[in-house]
């Protein structure tokens, strides 16, 4: 039985990784930070699994690493763990720094020091954001990196690591370049859950308004669960190399939004322009989407597209699977019925307090 190491286990990525491979018939061991808050709401379900194991550990702490990576001997890493968000990495950027760049660099390190370095393939996962402010597109394996932010600095240093690793110690290592990739299991703090989020709550009388940043930047937006099996076809290869995870396809925040609206059952036209452009219901007239400054980044990455033909040309992997309207219908409808669930448990609670206060229930 192959055995597996993911970090970010309890991410959206780590949560289908774990899945695809419990049903390849994996030992799935997975690191996760020591926290006074449990966030393991997207693994719980696989838990009580006979061969799902997790671990604590922490890509800032070489010592834990080298513990885990020799006492389980995996043959293949999956390094998914990282502060992943682009505007907090600009508040944060030192921890960016040491968690994705330096963590990876821990990580071959402890397979190279625990001797393991003929029998342990590691994955990394990289970004589309390395190539920033782009110069040309769509974006392929050659394409040159202009990092625009300290994630997208701080992964282009992990991305050249692994490839020093693979060159210098003969170590079967690669990066796969990821584009957005979206799930119902989102962080609720990334744009497209957070539009997913709020057309639900504003169908359901929960929300006002969603506030948001450039409508206009374009994405390549795919599934995280198609995403994750490409993954693990990359550690299947041959030979390592390092390729775009993507679909080809564009589309702007501002369709996303229209998108994700309309499968809430409200239909939005944006007028005006910049700063100015608002989203408004055809049908109330309510001003229901509007643009903040606050969103903007320092600096912004606007026009990102992945090629991945050499994905699906010498690795069999198919991007089209879950098309971008499928996705966005996946999460709203998750959405939506996540926001019920809330609304009819504040009922609840209200109506038990209500009772309470009239004695009703002693």
């Amino acid at each position: 039985m192959k055995k597996a190491l993911i970090t970010g286990i309890s991410g959206q990525d780590g949560s289908y990784l774990s899945e695809f491979l419990l049903d390849k018939g994996y030992d799935v061991h997975g690191m996760i930070r020591r926290s006074s808050v449990d966030y393991r709401e997207r693994i719980a379900h696989i838990e009580g699994h006979p061969h799902f194991h997790l671990h604590y550990g922490d890509l800032g702490d070489s010592m834990s690493l080298l513990n885990i990576i020799g006492k389980i001997r995996p043959d293949e890493i999956y390094n998914l763990a990282a502060q992943s968000h682009v505007q907090v990495s600009f508040d944060v950027p030192e921890f960016t720094a040491d968690v994705d760049a330096v963590g990876v660099l821990r990580i071959l390190e402890a397979v190279r020091l625990t001797g393991q370095v003929k029998t342990c393939r590691i994955y990394q996962a990289s970004t589309s954001e390395l190539y920033g402010k782009v110069e040309e597109v769509p974006q392929t394996e050659t394409t040159p990196f202009h990092p625009y932010s300290p994630y997208a600095v701080a992964k282009q240093y992990g991305f050249w690591i692994v490839k020093e690793y693979r060159e210098a110690y003969h170590m079967f290592c690669c990066s796969g370049i990821l584009f957005n990739h979206e799930s119902e299991r989102r962080g609720e703090t990334f744009v497209t859950r957070k539009i997913t989020l709020a057309a639900a709550r504003i169908a359901q009388g929960r929300q006002d308004k969603l506030r948001l940043g450039n409508l206009s930047a374009l994405r390549d937006w795919g599934y995280a669960r198609d995403y994750v099996e490409c993954m693990w076809l990359m550690l299947q290869n041959d030979k390592p190399q390092d390729y775009v995870i993507a679909t080809g396809r564009q589309h702007s925040v501002r369709e996303f939004c229209m998108l994700a609206f309309h499968y809430a059952g409200i239909e939005l036209e944006f007028q005006g322009v910049g700063i100015e452009e608002k989203g408004i219901d055809k049908n109330s007239g309510r001003i229901l989407v509007e643009v903040s400054s606050d969103f903007y980044r320092p600096t912004d990455v606007v026009n990102l597209c992945g090629d991945p033909t050499k994905a699906m040309t010498e690795l069999g992997w198919d991007p089209s699977k879950t098309g971008f309207e499928e996705l966005v219908k996946l999460m709203v409808e998750y959405d939506m019925k996540k926001i019920a669930m809330e609304k009819a448990e504040t009922k609840i609670r209200v109506n038990l307090e209500e009772y309470l206060e009239k004695g009703v229930v002693k």
